[in-house]
């Protein structure tokens, strides 16, 4: 088992977030099981690449000296599975806001589905969505958001390598993406509402890997805390 000095060193941990958890509770946590199971005073913990609260998955949390490495973690390929609904929008294009457009869907069709990923395929100019942490202006985009605010967003090249359909369901569509860092997979499911001629919005989300690394591997936060009980 590893030691304070292994956690002051330097580690890599691979955690399975959980639903509603922000990814800055996750390091809080953990940092703070560290310390009080170590009895150390100080430790830097820091995360490479924020998941939304809604979203659940793989999550880098770096202890001590690899936390230089966060950079180089952050800017590898991650790939997500997830659902979209098909007929609906939200601001947040989320399930974060309540729904707050309707569209007609009897139009499409399985084909149309299919064949709209590939105008997403390779380099693209994406929108963040309003309801983001994208600072402008000193503040976070959905600070200007929930005040009901207009604020002008910036489009940003990011790059898709896969986007595969894994099932649909009536208006639920499951799909696996490979994408570049800064990639907002919600922003992603609103652009593809637009392509069919209609709207959509995420309803679920979860990030499979980053680089080679993978959530097959990751702790739930409980198993790893319990691991440092039982050093």
């Amino acid at each position: 088992m590893h030691t304070a000095e292994d956690y002051l060193s330097g580690q890599v941990l691979l955690i399975d977030k959980p639903l509603n958890w922000t990814s800055f509770q996750a390091v809080n946590k953990l940092r703070w099981e560290i310390r009080h199971a170590f009895n150390i005073k100080k430790i830097k913990v820091g995360h490479a690449g924020t998941l939304d609260p809604l979203a659940t998955g793989l999550l880098i949390i770096c202890t001590g000296k690899m936390t230089k490495q966060i950079d180089t973690f952050q800017g590898q390929d991650k790939e997500y599975t997830g659902t979209l609904v098909l007929g609906s929008t939200t601001p947040s294009f989320d399930l974060e806001t309540e729904i707050n457009e309707t569209f007609p869907t009897a139009h499409i069709t399985e084909k149309n589905i299919h064949e709209a990923t590939q105008q997403f395929i390779g380099e693209i100019d994406q929108y963040p969505p309003v309801f983001s942490a994208i600072k402008k202006d000193g503040k976070r985009l959905y600070e200007f958001a929930r005040a009901g605010e207009d604020v002008e967003i910036k489009s940003r090249k990011i790059s898709i390598s896969e986007f595969e359909i894994t099932g649909i369901d009536k208006n639920e569509v499951h799909f696996r993406v490979v994408c570049s860092k800064g990639t907002y997979i919600r922003s992603l499911a609103n652009d593809f509402g637009k392509v069919l001629n209609s709207g959509s919005h995420l309803s679920a989300l979860r990030r499979t890997k980053i680089g080679n690394f993978h959530v097959d591997n990751a702790w739930s936060p409980e198993a790893f805390i319990e691991s440092l009980t039982t050093k």
